[in-house]
């Protein structure tokens, strides 16, 4: 005659699988990785706006060149002009730009430091340089 089976078999597996241990995120970790995606993201919040900067800088620069002006202070004039209207460029003045020709073609330059307060004490440096295409 057969025997019924029990569940002790059964039983007896789960119990195995309680005692690996539970898996998952603790409550350390996770402040801890919220900590840091939160420094992450006031560094990227501060540091947008300076490269949306850089980039219109960039912009204005190339359509001066496009334009192609005959003098230096025609070039500054334009970038001046460009200034009062592009209200986001204030770390460049038009005494910044370096104004050269290369193989018949105007070629404007600039380079320029912006500082990013962080936090208290702590700043982030940029170093921006750029020319015109």
């Amino acid at each position: 005659m057969r025997r019924p089976q029990s569940n002790r078999g059964l039983a007896h597996g789960r119990d195995q699988r309680l005692q690996r241990g539970q898996r998952g995120v603790s409550l350390f970790g996770l402040l801890f990785w919220a900590v840091v995606l939160a420094f992450g993201g006031v560094v990227v919040a501060r540091v947008i706006p300076t490269v949306l900067e850089f980039y219109t800088i960039q912009r204005v620069v190339d359509r001066i060149a496009a334009s192609n002006p005959s003098t230096v202070p025609a070039v500054r004039a334009a970038f001046e002009t460009a200034q009062q209207v592009e209200y986001s460029m204030v770390s460049i003045r038009s005494q910044d730009l370096v104004v050269s020709k290369e193989n018949d073609k105007l070629q404007i330059s600039f380079a320029y430091d912006k500082q990013v307060d962080l936090a208290g004490p702590v700043y982030l440096l940029i170093k921006y340089e750029g020319k015109s295409r």
